[in-house]
């Protein structure tokens, strides 16, 4: 087998690659008797090698970064762990925690995808080069073959430059072609963003806009995909920390070239804004909206709940069956599980071990019902809620006898924290409070409880290193209550790379910041997503936004992290819109649940976990591996590494 040494990866040049069941399709199964020749001999391995290539998409379902050397090809959604809109309660044995605590460098192996994104490159050259050989694909399924190779392609270069900034553009190149590793050095990020956009404009004529025989071919890109990814990768593009910042100007090669633009260019707006607006424009795709409930406010809920909940549906436009072969109707078994045992708690469902929290930050960002406002609006000194006073959020008491709008009507009233009465339905849908019933009476105890968190409660803290929430909250958005999980019935699950809702939301920031502002347009879209969450429009909880940029840009913020929460965003948000700095340096605050009652496992404390946030200006970008130094001797590495 003919296999070419770069950037410290092997790459097979001279075998297809086989996958043997869905659960293992990552698995790349290489049989040392197939040359190219017989791999693009036949319709069956030429279409096994294209889902090869599509294996190198981001996997964003896996949450959880494992202790991997070989960098955790699987853990791209631990972007979550490791942002301010989460607070996963495991406390060792889970490398994201040396990422958000800021203790990490060069020659930390765990999520560097530097040596996996140039093996995706590679595979898609190797495709796109000999594809046109099969003699049993038509012409027209050569060409959309190969258009999907060259996404892949150009969507792994966008993968490398959101996680290290600029990198090395070898465009139509191969491995083995005059590329030589003591002569690679980064090209600026300019160079990177041009041949991406390039590419999908490339891409764009050439798929489908639906893609034909859905039970058999869900998954392979469609028309729809390739501008909502172009419209994602021009919001990058326009966004400060790409787009001429302080931080890195000056910044250079060894050749003395500009790594970033020295200058913001305030066009770049413009084309995102285009960019989205061409997808909102081919009129394929609509907001999901549940049909069977009458009740306006369960309606919103369920809404919300239905984009992950049913696959396939209006607001998706690009998704998969996690750990399965792309383009395969069987559904994501394993990753329900994984998934699912997270959110479940303790002692309530046999398997729960209640790892999957968000942050009290988020929680404290979802809109109040009635008035529409965010109700905090900072932090104290000593991190405590800023309350907004005409958001009608309380902070302190109970309520007894409250009834959740999911399972009130059915278990009855609770004793329920003020806090969390009155919030958006995507507050409900998204967050399990601590002392509510749990979700379904598939439970240990065989029937309805209230969970409580606390010392001595229903699913205890008991101390820092076991399964329990450490922040008092679980996530249940992707929970489908009517599964047994008890009995081991845990689904199926979907994700979504692209949906309509983060359209909207990139056009209205594009819009909000182009220089034609378009304040109406911004509005207007923005307002679609929280009209089918059942809240005011902004400017009616927000009277002094109209004529106010830089209220609306804040107000976008807050909406982009509630509407996309657990989607992956925030982490690459965070840092694109240089805020991470002031976001990201501090010591997260729990419920106490340590406390001995319900009542006082209400109050916030930085007690029960002790470890800080950091964010230093070098960590917008992470660091080129010492492996990649060391074969690359030349390669001028990140900012302040």
């Amino acid at each position: 087998m003919n296999k070419i040494k770069l950037f410290g990866l092997a790459v097979v040049a001279a075998a297809a690659a086989m996958f043997s069941s869905c659960s293992d399709y990552l698995e790349v199964k290489l049989d040392e008797q197939l040359t190219l020749d017989e791999v693009f001999s036949k319709r069956t391995s030429t279409l096994q090698y294209l889902k090869h290539v599509y294996s190198y998409m981001p996997y964003e379902e896996q949450w959880q970064m494992e202790n991997n050397p070989s960098g955790n090809r699987d853990a791209d959604g631990a972007a979550i762990a490791m942002s301010d809109e989460s607070h996963f309660s495991w406390t060792m044995w889970v490398p994201h925690l040396n990422f958000v605590t800021g203790d990490y460098g060069p020659t930390t192996n765990n999520w560097n995808n530097w040596p996996l994104m140039y093996t995706g490159i590679e595979q898609a050259g190797i495709f796109m080069e000999n594809v046109d050989r099969c003699p049993e694909l038509s012409a027209e399924e050569k060409v959309v073959a190969k258009a999907e190779a060259r996404f892949i392609r150009a969507y792994c270069y966008f993968q490398l430059v959101r996680r290290f900034g600029p990198c090395y553009v070898w465009g139509d190149k191969r491995s083995d072609q005059t590329i030589r590793p003591e002569s690679i050095d980064r090209d600026p990020v300019d160079k990177a963003f041009d041949f991406i956009i390039t590419e999908i404009d490339k891409v764009i004529p050439d798929v489908p806009l639906v893609v034909d025989n859905g039970v058999q071919f869900d998954g392979r890109l469609t028309r729809g995909a390739a501008m909502a990814a172009k419209a994602r990768i021009l919001l990058y593009a326009a966004s400060p920390l790409f787009n001429g910042c302080d931080l890195y100007k000056g910044f250079t090669n060894s050749r003395n070239e500009f790594l970033f633009p020295q200058t913001p260019d305030p066009d770049r707006w413009t084309k995102a804004a285009q960019a989205a607006k061409d997808v909102i424009d081919l009129n394929m795709y609509q907001l999901y909206e549940d049909k069977t409930e009458s009740d306006p406010f369960m309606k919103a809920i369920k809404s919300y709940q239905g984009v992950q909940f049913v696959p396939w549906n209006s607001e998706i436009i690009w998704g998969y069956w996690p750990r399965c072969c792309p383009y395969s109707a069987s559904a994501g078994l394993y990753p329900a599980y994984m998934h699912k045992t997270r959110y479940c708690p303790p002692n309530i469902v046999r398997q729960g071990c209640a790892g999957y929290c968000p942050s009290l930050k988020l929680v404290d960002t979802y809109p109040m019902a009635e008035s529409g406002r965010y109700p905090v609006t900072g932090y104290d000194a000593n991190g405590d809620p800023i309350v907004d006073p005409q958001s009608g959020y309380v902070a302190t008491g109970f309520t007894n006898d409250w009834e959740h709008p999911i399972e009130g009507p059915q278990f009855g009233g609770v004793k329920a924290h003020n806090s969390i009465i009155g919030r958006d339905a995507r507050f409900y849908a998204s967050v399990f409070p601590n002392g509510c019933y749990w979700v379904n009476a598939f439970t240990a105890q065989g029937g309805k409880v209230i969970v409580t968190f606390h010392m001595g409660g229903t699913s205890p803290y008991t101390n820092l290193t076991a399964d329990n929430t450490k922040v008092g909250f679980l996530w249940r958005r992707f929970l489908d209550t009517g599964n047994d999980y008890q009995n081991d019935q845990w689904g199926t699950f979907f994700w979504f790379y692209f949906r309509l809702a983060e359209v909207y939301l990139n056009y209205a920031e594009a819009c909000n910041e182009m220089p034609q502002r378009n304040e109406a347009e911004a509005l207007k879209y923005v307002n679609l997503i929280r009209e089918r969450a059942g809240l005011n429009k902004l400017e009616e909880a927000y009277p002094e936004v109209i004529g106010n940029q830089a209220l609306l840009r804040e107000l976008l913020r807050k909406e982009r992290m509630v509407e996309l929460a657990f989607e992956g965003h925030r982490y690459y948000d965070c840092r694109r819109w240089m805020i991470a700095e002031k976001e990201w340096n501090y010591q997260p605050k729990t419920l106490n649940v340590a406390a001995s009652t319900y009542e006082a496992s209400w109050e916030r404390t930085n007690q029960v976990w002790n470890r800080s946030m950091v964010f230093q200006p070098k960590h917008y970008f992470m660091p080129i591996n010492q492996n990649q130094l060391n074969e690359m001797v030349n390669i001028t590495q990140n900012y302040g590494w």
